[in-house]
């Protein structure tokens, strides 16, 4: 098996670390999208953040990678088994990549039913595709603007629903699709369609790194790992088990993260304020939120997770405004956050004045 460059041993590109560690932690945030010129070390951050996920746990002989933790998260086969009274046997297997190819259609995406054996055998056969593969793992696809748009949907809305149903003639067959999306693309080679740029939660604009010291370290790290894959491996495994805790602990800490309604609307009026159409994002950012809080041990959310989460689910999906010249960085987010509140309050304040006054009036009026 290759040795997989370490995802600590990436030099610079803090967003696009930051926007995959965070749907590592939580998957259902759905998805990141990679933008950037070539050599900018894309591909190789999604095969290094796979290589460093902690283990899963499966149901062992199942197909689809079942978790046995999670029996609403069950594929066809093994709610069928538990029926019948079995018992699933469990293991645990190395988080899987999957990289899929530019040319795939739609069933080698979403698996094929042998309708010809369901008729004259009268037996439902599945044969597993792409998204089979990719359950409690990651899905790559690599110059996704140049995979069919069909295609494109259809993963989304499987990363989006966590399960993948194939119906055919009447006969179904469903199965989960939990999985961390990530899709890599170079803006010179065309852009995606405006509705599935929207479709990934979050989105990040990388380029090559101008600091001469910084393109040094580059090159000498790739250089040592060239020379001996496997001692540059074992020179970064601390840091590298260090993330892999770190983002399991995060996995088990998420759901007990809390947010207020304060924080629901600061999120709401942060992209009402930048003109954001749609709603996709409000939830994204919140997810993004609670991900970021998860990671660095906390249980509550704050103005400033709100801000890094919106500095990454917010460049695609405004049209107009502060985006379209510049980036608008997490420290001015956090600033507008602060700013609106201030407005909010402010407002609050006075509509809790203009009854008072009116009070007053109306006893002067009395005497």
């Amino acid at each position: 098996m290759p040795v997989i460059y370490p995802f600590t041993a990436i030099v610079g590109q803090e967003r696009m670390r930051r926007t995959l560690v965070l749907n590592a932690v939580d998957p259902r945030i759905g998805g990141v999208l990679i933008r950037g010129e070539r050599g900018t070390a894309k591909s190789t951050a999604a095969r290094a953040l796979a290589a460093l996920l902690p283990n899963v746990k499966v149901v062992s002989d199942c197909r689809f990678g079942c978790n046995p933790d999670d029996e609403s998260a069950l594929c066809t086969e093994c709610r069928e088994r538990i029926k019948k009274g079995e018992k699933l046997p469990v293991a645990t297997r190395p988080t899987p990549f999957i990289n899929l190819p530019v040319s795939a259609t739609e069933d080698r995406v979403v698996g094929t039913l042998d309708i010809e054996k369901a008729i004259q055998i009268g037996e439902r056969h599945f044969e597993p595709g792409v998204l089979a593969a990719a359950n409690r793992g990651l899905l790559y696809i690599d110059e996704v603007n140049l995979l069919d748009d069909h295609v494109v949907d259809v993963l989304l809305d499987s990363a989006a629903m966590g399960m993948n149903i194939v119906e055919r003639e009447g006969i179904s067959f469903s199965h989960p699709a939990r999985f961390i999306l990530v899709g890599t693309m170079n803006p010179e080679e065309g852009d995606l369609r405006p509705q599935l740029l929207d479709r990934f939660a979050l989105s990040v604009d990388i380029h090559g790194i101008r600091d001469a010291r910084d393109r040094v370290t580059i090159m000498e790290r790739n250089l040592s790992f060239e020379a001996d894959q496997e001692g540059f491996r074992e020179r970064w495994l601390p840091k590298e088990q260090e993330l892999s805790q770190m983002i399991d602990a995060a996995r088990n800490l998420l759901e007990k993260v809390t947010h207020t309604t304060r924080d629901l609307l600061s999120i709401a009026a942060l992209t009402a304020s930048l003109n954001v159409e749609g709603h996709r994002s409000d939830l994204v950012i919140l997810k993004a939120a609670r991900a970021q809080a998860a990671f660095e041990g906390r249980t509550n959310v704050t103005d400033r997770d709100i801000a890094m989460a919106a500095e990454l689910a917010l460049p695609h999906r405004i049209k107009r405004g502060p985006f379209q010249q510049t980036e608008m960085g997490m420290e001015e987010l956090q600033e507008r956050i602060e700013q609106l509140k201030g407005e909010s309050a402010g407002e609050q304040s006075d509509s809790e004045q203009q009854p008072a006054e009116q009070a007053d009036e109306q006893k002067k009026t009395q005497f």
